[in-house]
């Protein structure tokens, strides 16, 4: 769906979550925004809890209707404190009007008010909007790749039999990139300028990737993904996910191996992950 421009765009009111009647609302919440099975829900009393004990959790509403939620709770990763944000759910009606974008960042302000300097999430690597926003939109960066993370065989896959490889986000919030992408300091890619160590065969909306490229040491490079995966989806073909989804996982397992970070996406009608190796210390 395509963002409404900000005249256009409903009042967004961002609050937290504390009542037992707020979080009763978050079940059905994620029945209609992922199509969980009762077994994969949430419960009420688990968001109450965190919610009292050291997790953020914000609603956003339009008028009075709760369009959308994000939830974290405390965390360890790489023996320091972080917030670990679990969801971030935004109702189908209410999709387009940057309500998700808005609940990530009143959870930066919430987290740096709490004295988190990171926020980390997981995410599905061949959902380029959700890639879009986590990298571009946001400024996060990822080294971490996560195989077949929850198993198979729920809602979290993309199909029957897919694994659900997950990326391990990393959110410096108090960074000045990540602020810098607040104020709207966006970077842009040209697509030919990097070499690429994965992309399409042919111009095809339905191409095979041509295949992983693993000897490259140049300071950037690209790693494309479909723009649609869930069209795929829809279309059961489930050959071209798990085509796309292999290639990727080798690329990103290998150069993440090689000291490369994903530090930026380019979303369009081409997708492309950007890689930048780490600078030695």
């Amino acid at each position: 769906m395509k963002a409404l421009s900000p005249d256009r765009r409903p009042r967004v009111r961002i609050r937290e979550l504390t009542s037992i009647e707020d979080c009763r609302r978050l079940p059905d919440t994620q029945v209609l925004v992922w199509g969980h099975a009762e077994r994969d829900l949430t419960p009420a009393h688990q968001y109450r809890i965190s919610a009292q004990m050291g997790g953020i959790l914000l609603g956003a509403f339009i008028k009075g209707e709760l369009a959308g939620f994000v939830y974290s709770f405390p965390a360890i990763f790489n023996g320091k404190l972080v917030q670990h944000s679990h969801h971030l759910a935004v109702l189908p009606k209410f999709q387009g009007y940057g309500i998700g974008k808005a609940l990530k960042w009143a959870q930066r302000d919430w987290a740096i008010r709490r004295g988190y300097s990171r926020v980390t999430w997981t995410f599905d690597p061949l959902q380029a909007k959700n890639a879009n926003l986590n990298f571009h939109t946001l400024g996060g960066i990822c080294r971490t790749y996560l195989p077949n993370f929850y198993g198979t065989g729920s809602a979290l896959n993309l199909g029957p039999k897919i694994p659900t490889d997950r990326l391990l986000m990393e959110w410096p919030v108090r960074e000045k990139r990540v602020e810098r992408r607040r104020r709207g300091c966006l970077e842009s890619y040209e697509q030919t300028s990097l070499p690429k160590a994965l992309e399409k065969k042919t111009d095809s909306p339905d191409s095979q990737p041509l295949g992983p490229r693993l000897k490259l040491r140049n300071r950037r490079i690209l790693a494309e993904v479909p723009p649609n995966i869930r069209g795929w989806g829809e279309r059961k073909r489930l050959d071209l996910i798990a085509a796309w989804q292999a290639d990727l996982r080798r690329v990103l397992t290998h150069y993440f191996g090689q000291d490369y970070t994903i530090s930026d996406f380019h979303f369009g009608d081409r997708c492309f992950y950007v890689l930048e190796r780490r600078r030695s210390r």
